[in-house]
């Protein structure tokens, strides 16, 4: 048996997150169906986030166990073959036998893009969250510090998917403006030992109410201590989310 760790990169707008679901295309789904299409085999892969619907990855991390003899050198240029053109394996290695691409993680990192323009965008319009308000970037990324530490995230996770612990470390907040000498081009990228279902869109949502001027930078700080959804902004649409890296 060889164990292999894909890095996957794939457009998200036409996928229904990465988990398969019946009846739906999923990222994981279309990722097995060319890996048997290529082999013959049948196996499950487990990915490192389960990005939801919308969602787009450049850094996507994806384990499994093979009975296939193909060098890993191989699988990068047999699986592109069989991919659609909204997914791209990256690279392919080795990894050890007990690699699991989920366990092992020790962090993430995640870019959400907005255009802020009074124009709304047109051929990135799949990949933008659209704000036409003027927002102060700068406050945003103030506000944002108060989430850096190990807390409580309860108020930034929305209902459906419960977990044990609501408790995450996130290791950097970062808001800024011009991104590719853009001017309206915001860029929020958050990074952590883990997330929890939709947090860094509600996190985003929630710096956005202090960029656009309706709270104060104070008030984020308010939100982490109530431990409560209700006392947060709203969750960001997801086309503007993306999975940028793994670390491990």
């Amino acid at each position: 048996m060889a164990t292999y760790k894909l890095t996957l990169a794939y457009d998200g707008t036409k996928f229904c997150g990465w988990q398969s679901q019946p009846g739906q295309r999923t990222v994981q789904a279309t990722l097995e169906a060319a890996w048997h299409e290529l082999t013959g085999e049948q196996l499950r892969m487990t990915a490192t986030s389960r990005t939801d619907s919308g969602v787009h990855a450049h850094g996507q991390v994806v384990g499994f166990e093979t009975t296939s003899e193909i060098p890993a050198a191989n699988v990068l240029t047999g699986l592109n073959a069989k991919l659609p053109e909204d997914v791209l394996v990256v690279s392919v290695e080795d990894a050890p036998k007990d690699f699991h691409a989920t366990y092992d993680a020790i962090g993430k990192r995640y870019r959400y893009q907005i255009h802020n323009d009074r124009r709304r965008p047109l051929f990135d319009r799949s990949y933008v969250w659209h704000v036409p308000q003027p927002l102060d970037v700068e406050a945003m990324h103030r506000a944002g510090q108060a989430l850096v530490g190990k807390h409580d995230f309860a108020s930034f996770q929305s209902v459906g998917s419960e977990r044990e612990s609501t408790v995450r470390t996130i290791f950097a907040v970062d808001a800024h403006r011009g991104r590719g000498g853009d001017a309206s081009q915001v860029s929020i990228e958050v990074e952590g030992d883990g997330f929890l279902y939709n947090m860094v869109r509600v996190i985003v949502g929630t710096l956005l109410d202090v960029g656009a001027g309706r709270k104060p930078e104070s008030w984020v700080a308010e939100v982490l201590a109530a431990t409560d959804r209700r006392a947060a902004g709203q969750t960001a649409p997801p086309e503007g989310l993306f999975l940028l890296y793994v670390n491990f």
